[in-house]
């Protein structure tokens, strides 16, 4: 009974913010990675930021370095705070749990959320 559950996703204008959140239940991840991944329509999923068991460590894409802050409440819950959206940000966005020593890369991570929207439009 290991559950990951994303929730804030919806709609947003170019320019714009939105947070993303994710609660885990069913075990305890305090030694585990925790990652956001997207997944546009046509394409591969992509590896978007992670930080650390501590939450003292955070890596993140080159693509959204500067404008995407991860961060993690405890043991179970990371977020995802997405600024100065472009309509290239427009996926799927999975939330992802593991003990991964390669932060970037999802055959690392065991448990997966269900995703959730974000489109960003003009």
């Amino acid at each position: 009974q290991v559950q990951l559950v994303e929730s804030g996703g919806g709609l947003v204008q170019v320019g714009g913010s939105l947070r993303l959140s994710c609660a885990a239940s069913g075990r305890t991840f305090s030694s585990y990675a925790m990652a956001w991944f997207r997944q546009a329509p046509g394409k591969e999923r992509e590896f978007v930021a992670a930080v650390s068991w501590s939450g003292r460590f955070t890596y993140y894409a080159d693509s959204v370095k500067g404008r995407f802050t991860i961060s993690r409440d405890g043991a179970n819950t990371v977020y995802l705070q997405m600024n100065s959206l472009k309509a290239e940000d427009t996926a799927v966005y999975y939330c992802a749990a593991g003990p991964a020593t390669k932060y970037n890369e999802a055959a690392m991570y065991n448990y997966w959320g269900q995703g959730t929207q974000v489109t960003v439009s003009s």
